[in-house]
């Protein structure tokens, strides 16, 4: 009986912190209706509702907040001290959990991490590739990918790349058609690709420097996307300017299919940094991944 009342409390803490049961099935490995017959029965058992349930979501009840706020943290506390285990361990092993962008996943974090992955087949890695800012304690992600300058201060940051830039692009036939911008203003008078934060919601206000001058460019155009590789493609098919950072249009800009405008306005800003909240005693499959991201891949050896 034991047992089976902390299955289904676990069952409840992660439906009430996915807000769904189709993720919680997942991420438990069981059915929906296995999952939705273990709630039922806790519900039952303690004769008191937990969740409320309509046809687009799911959320806690005032008795559900109350034990997931009194029992959510002692799983965590369960699933750390498990982790920390494996230090005991001949091999690291466990799972690292990433939420990052889809271009430094692709361009950065996979070719690293590859060779590390060949080496120690007993650590799996979970990317989540997701534009908005993740709370990666409250989401239980081991570490999340950001740029420098939008990193909270009481989290540990590593670099993992270059200083980047900006760029503004479009096709060489966009630009026949149309002039070029010659300042930020300019851009109001021309088609643009913009760019809506998956979780806020909003749309990104473009953003320019030159010697200590900076504006903010609302922008408007034709087509609104969620994603960077989706704007690069919209870019590439001429259905306007496109603004993002230069590397993702880097392979288009050197064969000439897109032609940058407004490079002066474009200065350096810090790159690409894992980060990952203080903790007491790291597990060695994390310290891994952490050492990978901060050196070549051919630095990667397996220890003996």
């Amino acid at each position: 009986m034991i047992k089976r009342n902390l299955n289904d409390l676990l069952s409840f803490v992660t439906v009430a912190r996915e807000g769904s049961f189709t993720r919680a099935a997942a991420l438990l490995g069981v059915t929906q209706s296995a999952l939705s017959q273990a709630i039922s029965g806790l519900e039952a058992r303690l004769e008191i509702r937990l969740l409320t349930r309509t046809t687009r979501s799911v959320s806690p009840t005032a008795a559900g907040e109350r034990l997931l706020q009194a029992i959510g943290h002692r799983f965590d506390e369960i699933e750390s001290e498990l982790d920390e285990l494996s230090a005991l361990r001949d091999k690291p092993s466990g799972t690292v959990r990433i939420t990052c962008g889809d271009h430094v996943l692709r361009s950065t974090l996979l070719p690293r991490l590859a060779p590390l992955l060949l080496a120690y087949p007993d650590i799996q890695l979970e990317f989540d590739v997701n534009y908005g800012f993740r709370d990666i304690v409250a989401d239980r992600f081991d570490a999340g990918v950001r740029l420098g300058d939008t990193i909270d201060k009481d989290m540990i940051a590593v670099p993992i790349g270059p200083r980047l830039r900006m760029a503004a692009v479009a096709t060489p036939e966009y630009f026949a058609r149309h002039a070029p911008p010659k300042v930020p203003q300019d851009l109001t008078g021309h088609r643009c690709i913009n760019l809506r934060f998956p979780t806020l919601g909003g749309l990104y206000a473009w953003e320019f420097e030159r010697r200590d001058k900076h504006l903010k460019v609302r922008v408007t155009g034709q087509v609104t996307l969620n994603s960077t590789p989706h704007i690069v493609q919209a870019a590439l098919q001429g259905l306007g300017i496109a603004y993002l950072p230069e590397e993702e249009f880097a392979p288009h800009l050197e064969e000439g299919r897109l032609q940058r405008v407004l490079e002066d306005w474009c200065p350096p800003f810090e790159g690409y940094y894992l980060y990952y909240p203080h903790r007491r005693q790291p597990s060695p499959a994390f310290s891994l991944v952490v050492d990978a991201l901060r050196q070549p891949p051919a630095r990667v050896r397996k220890r003996s």
